[in-house]
């Protein structure tokens, strides 16, 4: 028992110093995170070539990340990193939207190129939007227009929510390529082929994927959105990270939606967009109008049912309950409530204007130790004679015929798209938003047609900054600490998952079976280990007791025998005494004192 209170403190101990060493290592992960990740490399290469040198003056220094502004290779239609610090390329709308008010009708949201407020890589620019509560629109002409032929669409830029999101969108729109297209006038009701991106309003977080689709009878275009990601995408929108946003269309019509290179969305343009690319062959014929002897009843009251003889309708739900007594120590005649008495009329009362004044009621002190006051009724009880209104029970209707559909006749509008991919043709990218939150991150934005070329540039430009972040990133610790601050339910799972094993530990180490002093022969039967005889022990005490008596009547009898008899009996005894105790000795594990005689 002593050991396993010991294991237990020493368990114990060791649990409060990792807790303990826990706590001090994320507060100096906390304190470290503040430090650029270049200058963290730039101090542990210093102490590692110090070290380095005092042992081995040859080695060589470790090498130095830098950042390095991503290279487009490959076929391509549009690349921007924007690390050249400039807009060059890019237009601003001058435009209004229509069916507003004047005054924010302008898209006169700001726009900047800029590094991100906590860069993790000094050198790394992108296209940050501003300001907020505004109309943002800015565009920028493809290398050539991007054809849907055999060759499937990558789409992909970056997103950094650096103060977190509101309401507002990220997506990007692809300019349908038109003979009018001016990007200085781009609004919101300029014609697009593709949009696609991050949006979120309260707690509606989305990733848009929708396409414009001409009707080849009508020649009008419909938007087509895709299905809604199963995917839980609050993550992305508050964790303040730079997360990819892929889009990549295949001619197959099959397509994927990735947010740092996972695929979170996919399906196929025929069968997973709504409203569906091709309408229904059928239709409802809307001339049709339903008979007006159709009956659509599947039940109605049995005509032939009658009321019971003894059904009474007028019986009370409710009866008084004529079993009922009387308290003991009722007050019939002491109120309920009485007027306050200590309550006086306010100064201000004007009786013409407000009435006669009456003090406010108050429950009456005589009540609170009678079971009650006032005068006594009987409580009400459930009539076990009511029945309500009587009605006929429901038969199935002979006359049944259904639920009343129009007919269905041939689609006037039908049309039949087999190859939904090969949409009209786009010739520049460009974001029209509305946020409020400022302060959104875009970069390195690439549409290719080649998925190996998008992803390497993915990995020159969002790889290096996602490397970059996870080597900022807090400890363990700290992270779960800024996820139970999002979802308090956490601390629950932490105190359980730390209490639990401490419970178990104590359970095993402090409790157990606390030992009988008597220990059975048949637990000893169970084992080898040596057990006293307690029959033989029991027999030699009886026959010292015998002997003893009789000593005393020899005594009585002849005093020189008996000295005599007595010196023998105790040489007898010694020599018994010791063979018993010896005996007893080897047999029981315990030790014993020896007698004295």
């Amino acid at each position: 028992m002593e050991l396993k209170m010991r294991l237990c403190v020493a368990l114990l101990s060791l649990s409060l110093c990792l807790v303990l060493m826990g706590h001090v290592r994320a507060q100096e992960e906390a304190d470290d995170m503040e430090m650029d990740v270049e200058d963290a490399i730039d101090d542990m290469q210093e102490e590692d070539v110090e070290e380095e040198e005092q042992k081995a003056p040859s080695s060589p220094a470790a090498p130095t990340v830098t950042y390095k502004a991503p290279e487009p290779m490959g076929e391509h239609y549009f690349a921007e990193s924007f690390d050249k610090g400039t807009l060059d390329g890019w237009v601003l709308s001058q435009a209004k939207k229509d069916g507003i008010d004047e005054e924010i009708a302008k898209y006169d949201g700001k726009w900047e190129v800029e590094e991100m407020k906590d860069t993790k890589l000094p050198g790394d620019k992108g296209l940050v939007l501003k300001s907020k509560a505004k109309h943002h629109a800015i565009s920028a002409l493809l290398l050539r227009p991007f054809t849907f032929d055999t060759k499937p669409l990558i789409v992909q830029y970056e997103v950094n929510f650096q103060t977190g999101i509101d309401c507002g969108g990220a997506y990007v729109k692809l300019l349908s390529q038109t003979p009018d297209l001016d990007l200085a006038e781009f609004v919101d009701k300029t014609g697009y082929t593709i949009m696609f991106g991050p949006d979120k309003c309260g707690e509606d977080y989305k990733l848009h994927f929708i396409f414009r689709h001409k009707n080849p009878k009508t020649g009008e275009f419909e938007e087509k959105h895709a299905k809604k990601p199963d995917a839980d995408l609050r993550t992305y929108y508050t964790d303040k990270k730079t997360h990819l946003y892929t889009l990549v269309l295949n001619p197959d019509n099959s397509f994927e939606i990735l947010i740092d290179q996972t695929v979170v969305n996919s399906g196929n343009l025929l069968n997973d967009m709504t409203p569906p690319v091709n309408p229904p062959a059928e239709i409802e014929d809307p001339d049709d109008h339903k008979p007006e002897d159709w009956d659509e009843r599947p039940k109605i009251q049995d005509p032939d049912a009658v009321k019971p003889e003894d059904w009474d309708e007028d019986a009370p739900a409710k009866i008084a309950d004529e079993d009922a007594v009387k308290p003991d120590g009722w007050l019939d005649d002491e109120p309920e409530y009485i007027s306050d008495p200590d309550a006086l009329k306010p100064e201000d009362w004007d009786e013409d204007m407000d009435g006669e004044w009456e003090a406010p009621q108050i429950p009456n002190p005589v009540c609170e130790t009678a079971p009650g006051c006032g005068p006594w009724e009987r409580p009400m009880i459930d009539n076990p004679n009511y029945k309500g209104k009587w009605k006929p029970p429901m038969i199935d209707n002979p006359n049944y015929q259904g639920v009343w559909k129009p007919r269905k006749i041939p689609n006037p509008d039908f049309f039949e798209d087999l190859h939904p991919f090969r949409m009209t043709p786009f010739s520049a990218v460009g974001l029209e938003l509305w946020s409020m939150s400022s302060d959104i991150f875009f970069d390195n934005f690439f549409i290719t047609s080649d998925r190996n070329v998008g992803e390497r540039w993915a990995a020159d430009g969002w790889g290096l900054k996602k490397a970059a972040e996870g080597a900022a990133e807090p400890g363990l610790v700290n992270q779960m600490i800024t996820a139970a601050e999002e979802r308090p339910w956490l601390w629950i799972v932490y105190v359980l998952t730390v209490a639990l094993p401490l419970v178990l530990i104590i359970v095993f180490c402090c409790t157990g079976k606390k030992s009988s002093a008597p220990t059975s022969a048949a637990e000893y039967k169970k084992t080898d280990e040596p057990q006293p005889d307690v029959k033989e022990e029991a027999e030699e005490e009886e026959d010292k007791e015998e002997e003893s008596e009789a000593k005393k009547s020899e005594e009585e009898d002849s005093p020189g025998e008996a000295e005599e008899a007595a010196g023998n009996d105790d040489k007898d005894d010694n020599t018994s005494n010791e063979k018993s105790e010896d005996d007893i000795l080897r047999r029981s594990p315990r030790s014993r004192k020896p007698r004295k005689d």
